[in-house]
């Protein structure tokens, strides 16, 4: 699914999405119930929600939650605190030594703002993050955005739009965009 396209709701696309989402719901909650200290049970189920091994020094801490996972692309050395949610049917990169902090969302689906689309399609956008970047506790990034080398995505912070490389972006004040 890219930003161009939608996804009609109960196609067989959708169908597929869907098998899939129960599988990797299944497999995670199995991840998430295992003794902390089992590193090898871990190691095997995320190697099975991911569809490869964990990556050389790539750490992810339980409770850990993705919707797809084989669309979740980690690099080397990258850490996922606790209870973090990764949506990633549209795809999600993280880059070498990306630091995501507890509870930070990723959500690279979502649906038509229009009323009468809403509950017919789907639609999706990647989300692309460079190398060392740093994404506070309980940031929400959003569909399409590419968030460059080395920037801090502070705490809370709700990411709609694109993140400059070397920067800092801060704040979740919402407002009225438009009406209908």
């Amino acid at each position: 699914m890219s930003s161009d396209r939608l996804m009609r709701i109960h196609s067989p696309e959708f169908q597929a999405m869907a098998e899939r989402v129960l599988r990797v719901t299944a497999l995670t909650s199995r991840l998430n119930a295992l003794p902390f200290e089992d590193e090898e049970g871990r190691a095997g189920l995320l190697e099975e929600i991911l569809g490869r091994p964990l990556p050389p020094r790539g750490t992810v801490y339980p409770p850990f939650y993705t919707d797809h996972g084989l669309r979740l692309e980690l690099a080397e050395r990258v850490f996922i605190n606790q209870n973090c949610t990764f949506l990633d049917y549209a795809g999600i990169r993280l880059g070498e030594r990306v630091m995501v902090g507890p509870k930070v969302t990723f959500i690279t689906s979502g649906h038509p703002v229009d009323p009468e689309e809403r509950r017919l399609y789907l639609t999706g956008a990647p989300i692309d993050v460079a190398e060392n970047v740093w994404i506070g506790a309980g940031a929400t990034i959003l569909p399409g955005v590419s968030i460059g080398r080395d920037a801090v995505i502070a705490a809370g912070a709700v990411v709609a739009d694109d993140v400059p490389p070397a920067s800092l972006v801060t704040g979740t004040k919402a407002a009225v965009k438009r009406q209908w």
